[in-house]
């Protein structure tokens, strides 16, 4: 399974590294380390958030095995949408009803659109979206894409797809 754990490390050498024992130790096979050097949280802490994928079975003794070296573990979820598409739509897509776009993507219950970025050059002039989707495998991100492509058939947008293809 993919799993994503936000974790609390405290701002001496050697957290990070202690952090990664027991994913290691455990056989989980480390797919992304976000270490936010930079911040710190209310509890004066560096977050740092692992995308993991690991044995089910071993959540509980890599979670036992951070507790005992002092490690906070913040967040950890199973990360179900794993597959990832970036699309841009050409055409009125504020005036077509971006959020209906966009809804007719998340009501699949099997991707989601995780990220947009919109671009205006006039007020009647066409525009253009950069939509980031996620979906729970290969076969549902096909399956998004054909929504996709119906909604932009419906109302008029060019649909360029995709920009990228990546695990998440």
């Amino acid at each position: 399974m993919r799993l994503s754990m936000d974790l609390e490390l405290q701002d001496i050498p050697g957290q990070l590294l202690l952090a990664l024992q027991p994913f290691g130790d455990n056989k989980a096979n480390i797919i992304s380390v976000v270490h936010h050097r930079d911040r710190k949280t209310p509890r004066g802490m560096i977050p740092v958030r692992f995308v993991v994928e690991m044995d089910r079975s071993k959540i509980e003794t890599v979670n036992a095995k951070l507790k005992e070296s002092g490690i906070s573990v913040v967040r950890a979820g199973e990360d179900r949408l794993i597959e990832a598409v970036s699309v841009v739509l050409v055409g009125h897509v504020l005036h077509s009803d971006l959020g209906d776009t966009v809804n007719r993507i998340d009501s699949t219950g099997f991707a989601e659109v995780m990220d947009v970025s919109l671009t205006m050059t006039g007020v009647d002039e066409p525009s253009s979206a950069y939509l980031k989707i996620r979906a729970t495998g290969k076969a549902e991100i096909q399956k998004a894409l054909a929504i996709l492509r119906e909604v932009g058939a419906e109302k008029k947008l060019l649909v360029i797809e995709p920009i990228e293809t990546e695990a998440v």
